[in-house]
Parts: structure tokens; C-alpha cells; sequence
């Protein structure tokens, strides 16, 4: 399986997520400068976290003009994995490709620490070897994590199980229904913001974000490769 690390200008954590990919989980990884961003011969891809383009005007505007994002959003549709995390989650919303908006955290200031989580949908893509309703703890970094939907798209996410992970340490920065991490409809897409590749070693503090990617692997497995 191979991995597509999509890096815009201002990108800072695509060296760590190529680490846990190749060096932990043990699959192909590349990373894809923007401009050059050609992802059909790819199995997933994945948009670390950072501050692309400086974050200016808001975190995500100026990269969802990049024109990696119609190669981006070309392989979102055809089925393929695209997991976004912390930046990469505001790209995907700046983009269209999931719902929703970012908002300054409620304490107006950037946070970073520990997020106790709650996976709510652990047949996903992305969360299988998770057990529904497992508690886990994932390292985040932002200023603006404030996830906010309005009230029909969240009670549409509710009921369409698209609603990945949740906070479960009190919802801080203000995220609406505790929000942590999302799906798009057809499932193949998740945003999350915090971010699993700085919990794939327990010298680094856990491995609790070792499944996210363990469970990539397993279903594109399950899907293309023959056990007979």
C-alpha cells in the first residue's frame, strides 16, 4: 500500500507523518509537494498538519486554491482513502470535501496537549480495529480547533453515523456536539483534528493513534490483496 503525503508551503508535520507511516506501520509513503501533486497512482492519501500558507486569512483558505485540490478532490471520489488531520482537516473543509467551518478556539488562544477521546464509529475506514466506544488519547496542537457545523448538518452527521471521534475531556475549545473527527458521506474521507501520528510509539507518550493507520491498511488489504 502506498501513501500519498500531500505538503503545501507552511506544512510542518509531513516528516513526522512519513515516519509513522514507513517506519512504524510499515507501508510506502511519498511526500507529494502540491504543485506536483499527481496522487492516481496512489492507495491513500494523507494531509498533515502545520500552518499552510502562514494560516493567513483563516487555516486552509489559500491551499484550497491550490490546484492540487482538483487531484485531491478527483481522488476522493473514486473511492480511495483521504485522511486529514489538524491543518490538513481545515483544508479538507476550506476544500468542500467535508462540512462544516473552523472557529478560534473558545479560549481565544492556541492549545496543545493531550485530548481524551471517544471513538463513536469504529466500523469506519479509518477506526476498525478500534472497539466502539473505546477511550483513547491523541496529542493535539491548534488555535483554531472550534469545530462548527450548524444544527441540521450535525443532527444529519448524528444520524448518518459520520461522526468519527469526540471529545471527551470537556470540549475546551468549543467544538459543536464534541466533534473530534468526521466522515464524509460516502465514508472514504476523515478529518480529525487531533493528530494519531504522535501517538504511534510509546517512547513518544502512547500508541493509541497505531490503529487509525492499522486499520487503513487492514481494509485496503481485505480489498486488494488475494488471500487465496
Amino acid at each position: 500500500m502506498r501513501f500519498a503525503i500531500l505538503s503545501f508551503p507552511g506544512s510542518s508535520c509531513d516528516v513526522d507523518m512519513y515516519h509513522a507511516l514507513v517506519d512504524i506501520v510499515g507501508v510506502g509513503a511519498e511526500i507529494i509537494n502540491h504543485q506536483e501533486a499527481n496522487l492516481e497512482n496512489f492507495d491513500a492519501v494523507v494531509i498533515p498538519t502545520g500552518a499552510s500558507y502562514g494560516d493567513y486569512l483563516r487555516p486552509g483558505a489559500l491551499a484550497q486554491s491550490s490546484k492540487s485540490i482538483d487531484s485531491l478532490k478527483a481522488f476522493a471520489a473514486s473511492g480511495k482513502p483521504v485522511l486529514g488531520v489538524g491543518n490538513g482537516f481545515q483544508i479538507l473543509v476550506e476544500a468542500g470535501i467535508l462540512p462544516g467551518a473552523f472557529l478560534r478556539n473558545k479560549g481565544l488562544k492556541f492549545r496543545s496537549g493531550n485530548a481524551q477521546l471517544a471513538v463513536q464509529n469504529s466500523q469506519s475506514t479509518f477506526t476498525s480495529i478500534y472497539e466502539q466506544g473505546q477511550q483513547i488519547t491523541l496529542p493535539f496542537a491548534h488555535e483554531y480547533g472550534n469545530y462548527y457545523v450548524d444544527a441540521d448538518t450535525a443532527a444529519q452527521l448524528k444520524e448518518r453515523n459520520r461522526i468519527v471521534f469526540t471529545y471527551e475531556d470537556g470540549n475546551p475549545d468549543g467544538s459543536v456536539e464534541k466533534i473530534a473527527g468526521v466522515l464524509n458521506e460516502e465514508g472514504n474521507v476523515l478529518g480529525m483534528m487531533p493528530l494519531p501520528e504522535r501517538a504511534v510509539e510509546e517512547i513518544i507518550g502512547g500508541t493509541d493513534g497505531l490503529p487509525l493507520f492499522r486499520s487503513i491498511l487492514k481494509n485496503w488489504s481485505e480489498k486488494n490483496v488475494n488471500h487465496a
